[in-house]
Parts: C-alpha cells; structure tokens; sequence
C-alpha cells in the first residue's frame, strides 16, 4: 500500500509527466487547429514532427537549444510546404498527399540519421533545455511543480493557447481563414483568396509540428531515435477532434492524452509490474479510435462535414 506522503509524491510526479508529454501534443495540435479551420485536414503532420525531431537535433549540436527549435520549425515547415505544394497548389486529395508526405518524412528522416551517424544508429546525446522554475510557484502543493517548473517551450504552447483563439475569433485573418474552411463559396464572393489563407495555414501547422518534433528530442529525450514520433501526428488529428476544433480545448484535451501517456510511469512507481506495460502505452492510441469513433457519429447525426481540403 502506498504511505499518503508517497502518494502526494507520484500525484505530483504523474501530473509534471503529464504537462511535460501533452506539450508537443499541444502545440502539433494547435497548429492543425489552424489548418482544418481553413478547411484542410494535414494527416502530413506527422511528418513534419519527426522532420522537426531530427533537423533539431542536428541543428542543437551546434547552434544551441535556441538553434535546435528554430531548425525544428524550418524542418516541419519544409514537410508541410511539399504537402501544400500537392493539395493547395496541384489540388491533389489531401489524405492521401498527407499519408505520402509522412512515408516519405519518416524514410528520409531515418535514411539521413543513418549516413550522417553511421548505420549502426550511433547513439547521439543531444543539449537540452533548462527547466525554468517561477519563484514562489514551484511551492504550491501538488500542482506547483508540474505548471511552474518546465522548460520554456511549454510556457510558450500554454500561452499560445489563447493567442490563436483571438486570432482566429478577434481578427480579420481569423474570420477569413474560417470562412473558407466553413463556406469557401461565400469567402471567395467576399474577395477572399482561399489557396493563399489554406498555405499560410498549414506552413504555420508545419513550424508548430517541427517545434513538436524539436521539443521531444531536446526537452524530454535528449536523443534522436528513427520513427520517435511514434504516431504522434495522428494523436495530434484526435486530439484537434476531441477539442472541437477549439484552441483552448484542444490544449485541455492534449493534456488529457499526456496523462494517458503517463499512466504507464505512475502504474509502474505504484507497483503494478503485474501487468503488461504495453497496456498503458496502448491507452492514447485506444483513446485516439474513440474520439475519432464518437466525432463520426457526431458528424453523421448533425450532418456535419469535416474539413475537405484545399478548395
């Protein structure tokens, strides 16, 4: 049996977890928030988070942490500007442009780690970014170390939170890229150029999944591993559904996914080696059918559309 000091101990330890994992969730499914609502569904995102993993760590070896992230997003926006290229531009089905650009970015990912690191996958330790603690917060039980004491990435996706909601709710880019994401007919009436709305979108869904991909390598794992972005993009596409589409709620439902990602610590520092581990890194994925599953019917009972793609 767990002692109560113990426990208060694996809450606070669980909850850190959980913020820690749901930030590049959060900030690769704010950035597809920006895409479906301009009508164009990125199941390239994926790739952009693993391009985003590898350029930062190249990059971080060299130009520093700083450097890393900034590589990170000029890789995920590379990703995303061949997927644009495709859907926007050559007005290709963006499902299946969007399942190539991920194969392509997880072999050529793997493929350039090899030849550059060696074939054997040479281990490679990368800089990381320094947990940044407010003072006076960290002291608040149970919460205080898991909201007051992260890297500043995670500061950042938390307000970004925000800031995309009155940016798509409070400007006029907003209303336009909702426009043609909801009734592109009407937009193009008003004068608005959908084609140019939809590439600055998903070029900004990009950067936010390269930064994604960026943030796993060098503030959690420190390393490079081919293929770490482990479904993460598809994660992402749940959780933007969970959120209904959403900035706040999306970031409210990543947490809800970097719990699920956490479950397998907290179950293991309680004890329960009984149980496969593969159980509790099954549990997002299990969650990812079920929001899929229940924004189906949804869909289907209000006669809702999804996002198409580009117009």
């Amino acid at each position: 049996m767990v002692a109560p000091t113990d426990g208060v101990a694996l809450l606070e330890a669980f909850l850190a977890a959980s913020v820690r994992t749901a930030t590049p969730l959060a900030l690769a499914a704010l950035g597809e928030t920006v895409s479906e609502r301009g009508g164009v569904i990125n199941i390239g995102v994926e790739g952009s988070i693993i391009a985003g993993a590898l350029g930062g760590t190249i990059a971080a070896a060299s130009l520093g942490v700083g450097g890393g992230f900034a590589a990170g997003a000029l890789a995920g926006v590379a990703m995303a500007a061949l997927f644009a290229l495709f859907v926007v531009g050559l007005k290709g089905d963006a499902i299946i442009t969007g399942t190539a650009v991920t194969l392509f970015a997880l072999g050529l990912t793997g493929t350039l780690y090899r030849t550059v690191f060696g074939a054997g996958g040479v281990a490679l330790s990368s800089p990381t970014a320094a947990v940044v603690e407010i003072p006076g917060l960290t002291a608040i039980p149970v919460v205080g170390a898991a909201l007051f004491a992260q890297p500043l990435v995670t500061y950042g996706t938390v307000l970004l939170a925000p800031l995309l909601t009155w940016a798509l709710f409070r400007t006029h880019w907003g209303v336009s890229l909702r426009a043609v994401g909801e009734a592109p007919e009407a937009a193009i009436a008003a004068g608005v150029h959908p084609g140019r709305l939809q590439l600055g979108a998903i070029l900004l869904a990009g950067a936010l999944a390269g930064v994604a991909g960026a943030t796993l390598v060098l503030a959690q794992a420190g390393t490079f591993v081919e293929g770490m972005s482990a479904g993460r993009g598809f994660i992402a596409i749940a959780i933007v559904v969970l959120g209904r589409r959403h900035p706040v709620g999306v970031a409210l439902a990543a947490l809800l996914f970097g719990g699920a990602q956490s479950l397998q610590t907290l179950f293991q520092a309680m004890g329960w080696t009984g149980v496969p581990y593969q159980l509790f890194l099954a549990v997002p994925y299990v969650l990812t059918l079920v929001a899929m599953t229940a924004s189906g019917r949804g869909a289907i009972r209000h006669g809702h559309h999804s996002p198409r793609g580009a117009q």
